[in-house]
Formats: structure tokens, sequence, C-alpha cells
């Protein structure tokens, strides 16, 4: 497994709320997480970095994860611990009131990868040729759209493309999204914040992710970018290739 986070404060703003990172456990099992932080104050950058320290300390006094269901236990509690830390301090701290975050993490355990998601910051997988999102953002549109109310290209420049319906750290309790999915050596992750979403289509995150390029190459071009069309939000990216090693764990039964 070989993993590349890279992250831009952008082109409009001062400060970079988003936070992430690729990290191991005792047995070498990777951890994939991007946060994208929001509040007054500045506060964003406290709850995603709470959220991303939290889980990234966690998993590393991890021994080893063997199964599934272990695993999407794993994140339910970790991530409702997180939660109930991010919502304290906001309330204990006039400055970091209403402070929450997005949170997209994966976990990938030999050929098995577990997904946990809350928000807007997303997941693709590339297959091959095949380029798919695993997660589906809680957000105003997205409701909008899974009603038929309004089309999946209305939602690209609806005003409220950007109101999430559910984050970490809001309010006392949150709903997680956690699913267990195979992966296969050659398959390749992306993981982001809505900074690169924002500005380039399915189609566009596609061509360069199934591009025969180093992470790095790939992982810049991408950056760069969104940051030419504007990058009026913080940018952040984890790209990560199933090489074919450590699959001794975790195999479908």
């Amino acid at each position: 497994m070989k993993g590349l986070f890279l992250t831009h404060c952008g082109q409009v703003r001062n400060h970079n709320e988003d936070a992430g990172g690729v990290f191991e456990n005792k047995s070498s099992q990777p951890i994939a997480v991007i946060a994208d932080g929001m509040g007054g104050h500045q506060a964003g950058d406290v709850a995603s970095m709470l959220a991303v320290e939290n889980i990234k300390n966690r998993w590393e006094e991890t021994e080893r994860v063997e199964h599934p269901d272990d695993m999407e236990q794993w994140f339910q509690q970790t991530i409702k611990a997180t939660n109930e830390q991010i919502y304290q301090k906001s309330q204990e701290n006039k400055q970091l009131e209403g402070m929450g975050t997005t949170l997209v993490a994966a976990a990938m355990v030999g050929n098995l990868l577990t997904i946990a998601h809350i928000g807007d910051s997303r997941l693709y997988i590339a297959r091959g040729t095949q380029f798919e999102q695993l997660t589906e953002d809680h957000s105003f549109v997205n409701e909008l759209v899974k009603r038929g109310e309004i089309t999946e290209g209305d939602a690209e420049v609806h005003p409220y493309k950007n109101y999430i319906i559910r984050a970490l750290g809001t309010d006392q309790e949150v709903d997680t999204d956690v699913k267990t999915l195979t992966w296969e050596a050659g398959d390749r992750l992306l993981l982001c914040s809505d900074g690169l979403s924002d500005k380039l289509s399915q189609t566009e995150l596609a061509q360069f992710i199934t591009a025969d390029k180093g992470m790095d190459e790939i992982g810049q071009q991408l950056i760069d970018l969104a940051n030419q069309r504007g990058g009026e939000d913080n940018i952040s990216l984890i790209l990560i290739t199933h090489d074919g090693s450590g699959s001794e764990a975790g195999e479908p039964a």
C-alpha cells in the first residue's frame, strides 16, 4: 500500500481548516483521514485537527484488526468519542462555539476497505478504467437530488451546494456512515475535501486518477488545477494505491 497526503490553503483563504494524513497501527495496517473544518474565529482548524489527531492516536495504539466487524466497531466507537470531545470543547469556549468538521476515513485491512464518512468530503475508487464515488454527500442539495426535486447538474450550481446537514462535533450525537468493501491490487483511492471536488467534475477526476503517472505528479496536478480554477477553498487530498502487499489478513471468508 502506497499513500500520499497533500493539502493547500488555496488562493483566497489565509489559513487552512483542512487536516489529514495516512497513519499505521502497531501491525502496519494503514488508515487514511481527511477532515474539513468549519466555524468562526478559525475554530474549524481546531475541529478538524482534533478529529484527525484523535483518530491517529487511537489507531497508532491499536495492535491489529482482523475482521471487518471489528473495524466498523472501531470506527463507530472512535468517532463517537471524537464527536463528544469536539462538542464539549465548543461548549466550553465561546470562540469555538458552533465548530465542526466533515470526516472521511478509510482503513485498509488486507483486501478489505472500511469507510467512515460524515459531511461532504468524499472517497472515490478507481479500478481499471472504472471510477466511482463510494461516499454520499450529507448535504442539503444531495437531499434535493435524492427526492427528485433537482438534477445533479442543478446541484453543481445550487447556491446552497456547500450547506451540509451532518457534521462531526456540532451536536452531542452524530450518525456515521460506515461500510466495508473489497479492494484489489491495482485499485487507487482518492479521498478529498470539497475544495477539490467542487473544482473538478467526476469525469475529470477519473482522467487524472487513472492516468499512468506517479501519485506525486497526479496529486500536485490536481491541487494546481483547483487553484487555477479559483481556489476559493482549502484543497486536500489523499491518494492510495493497492500495490498487492499486506493482503495476508482480512481476506473475505
